[in-house]
This record gives structure tokens, sequence and C-alpha cells, in this order.
């Protein structure tokens, strides 16, 4: 019962995506996540303790963080002109299509969030685990944002100019790369606590399905790039010598895995 009331809440969240398609996976999605969060507070406002606390609140500040980024974007930049054609308008797409992706990201919302929500139904408490998990997704917060500032930093000096600055010296996605340290984070913190081969596959599905997201988001980004800096002999270089999602490890390209669509 509870997870169906978080899936209410994401569908409720992300439901903005009726209105531009884009918006299930962008605006609706850090609406959700928050959304989530402060349903989690006040769904187990008798139980909670000071780690699932931490947690349910770290989802409202990545869920308004992320909107609000997305939302700031749009409204205030040239994102919308520079980006025509590469993102879906939606017009498209049939009602049936919409309600699709609708239902099935609200669902994965929910499990990605599952191992705070099954901890608190376990009433498991507060043990190791949980504030490892929690200090690695904080981490991933502040890796994530700062990376958007700094690529907002670098466009405003050079539009027209790949970024390779920051912490995009160490990896081409770093934003990505805080997403996903943020979610392991908040994986890792359920290890300890699941109580049955149902937790379990929700949890792995949740963190599965992020990373799979993530990594087909690199793989469209690396084909844009491609296209719009691919002549440059500096981008080249970048490229062949900066990981594209995690610092240090060798991958340098997704673009030809198809299977990434996402």
């Amino acid at each position: 019962m509870k997870f169906l009331l978080l899936l209410l809440l994401a569908l409720i969240a992300s439901a903005c995506g009726f209105k531009k398609y884009v918006y299930f996976i962008s605006i609706g999605y850090g609406a959700a996540i928050a959304l989530i969060g402060a349903g989690l507070l006040v769904i187990f406002r008798g139980g909670l303790t000071i780690g699932t606390m931490l947690q349910s609140i770290l989802f409202i500040a990545y869920g308004v963080r992320l909107a609000g980024y997305i939302t700031f974007r749009e409204v205030k930049t040239s994102y919308n002109r520079r980006m025509k054609g590469e993102i879906k308008s939606g017009k498209e797409i049939s009602l049936a299509g919409k309600l699709g992706i609708w239902v099935s990201a609200s669902i994965l919302y929910v499990l990605e969030t599952s191992p705070v929500l099954f901890r608190l139904m376990n009433e498991s408490g507060t043990d190791t685990l949980c504030i490892i998990g929690f200090c690695i997704s904080l981490a991933g917060l502040v890796l994530e944002s700062t990376a958007d500032l700094q690529k907002n930093a670098a466009k405003k000096v050079n539009p027209g100019r790949f970024v390779d600055t920051g912490l995009f010296r160490l990896v081409r996605c770093p934003n990505y790369f805080g997403e996903m340290t943020f979610w392991t984070g908040v994986f890792v913190s359920g290890v300890s606590i699941y109580q049955s081969p149902l937790q379990w596959v929700a949890a792995i599905l949740g963190y599965a399905g992020i990373i799979y997201v993530m990594f087909g988001g690199a793989r469209r980004l690396e084909i844009r790039q491609d296209k719009n800096y691919g002549a440059d002999p500096e981008y080249q270089k970048y490229k062949a010598k900066t990981p594209i999602m995690i610092p240090f490890i060798p991958l340098y390209s997704v673009k030809e895995h198809k299977w990434l669509v996402a």
C-alpha cells in the first residue's frame, strides 16, 4: 500500500509531461523525487530515525535542485533554441505512448527510492550502511550540482565551445557521474535491510534502471557533441583522453552502443 501511495505521488508530480513530453523525465523527475521524499516524511512520521529522515530530506533537496535547475534553464537561457530539433516535441507521440512513459517513469522513480522505503517499512533503524549510503548520496549531489554550475559558467564565457574545465577535466559527463553516485549511495544504504527477494528485485531494478538511463543520456550527448564539435581537433584530443562517464575508467565512447536507447 505504501509503495502505491508513493507511486501516486510520482504520477502526480510527473504529470507535467503531458504539457511537454520531455518533462516526464526532466522537471517531472525532479518533482517526483522531491514529492516522494516529502511523502516518506509524512507517511512514516512516527517511525523516522535520524538516518531515514536525512535520506528523505536529501530526496527533497535533490528533486528541488534538479527541477529548479531545469526550469531555470528553460526559462532564462537559450537552451531551448540550441536544443531545437534534438529533443522530441512529443507531438508525434500518441496518448497511449505518453501514458506508457508516464507510468513506467513513475514506477522507476519509486523503485529508485525504494531502499529508503524498505528501511522504514522493515523498521530497520539507522545502521552503518545507512550513514555510508547517505554520505555517498550527498557527495553525488554535490558533484552533480558543481558540474552544472561549472558548465553554466563556462558556457557564459564561450557559448560555442565544449566544456573541458573543472570537473570536466576528469570526466566528460560529471553531472551524470554525480547522479550515478547519488543513486549508488541510496542502493548501498539498503543492502543490509532487505527482507524478501521482492525487495531485492525492486531495489536492483531501480538502481539498474537509472544507471541505464544515465548511460543512454551520455550516448545522446556524445552524438550531439560529435555533431557540434567533431571538426575541432581540440575536442577530438579531449574526447580521446577523457573518460565519458566515470573518472579514471578508460571508457571513452558509448556512441556505438545502440542498445543504450533511453
